[in-house]
């Protein structure tokens, strides 16, 4: 079983939907245009919204994709702070002694 065995179409708080299979399913090398032409209103949903293909890739100029996984990658680069979700959130423990970091704990 390999890493991408698992379900495509959920991926860092990106919900691919029906555009898992598409992006997969497409003949590579392609460009972000050709994927635009074919898929360009299909949406992502992410934790606070959608985006389209479009959208997403329109500011790529014709970047070629070698493979879906390249393709969806590039999907996961390109989303906005939509799919952060809680920004400035960690779930790191505090600082170990002598550790540097900006955190300071909160006032009790």
């Amino acid at each position: 079983m390999g890493e991408r065995d698992t379900d495509k179409t959920r991926e860092q708080g990106v919900e691919f939907g029906s555009l898992a299979n598409r992006i997969d399913n497409h003949s590579y090398p392609a460009t972000s245009t050709d994927l635009i032409e074919d898929y360009g209103d299909y949406e992502v949903k992410l934790p606070d919204g959608t985006q389209t293909l479009e959208n997403l890739f329109e500011p790529l100029q014709e970047e070629e994709f070698d493979s879906a996984e390249d393709a969806r990658q590039a999907v996961l680069n390109m989303v906005d702070d939509r799919a952060i979700g809680r920004k400035g959130y960690s779930d790191r423990s505090p600082p170990a002694p002598g550790e540097e970091t900006d955190w300071e704990p909160e006032s009790i």
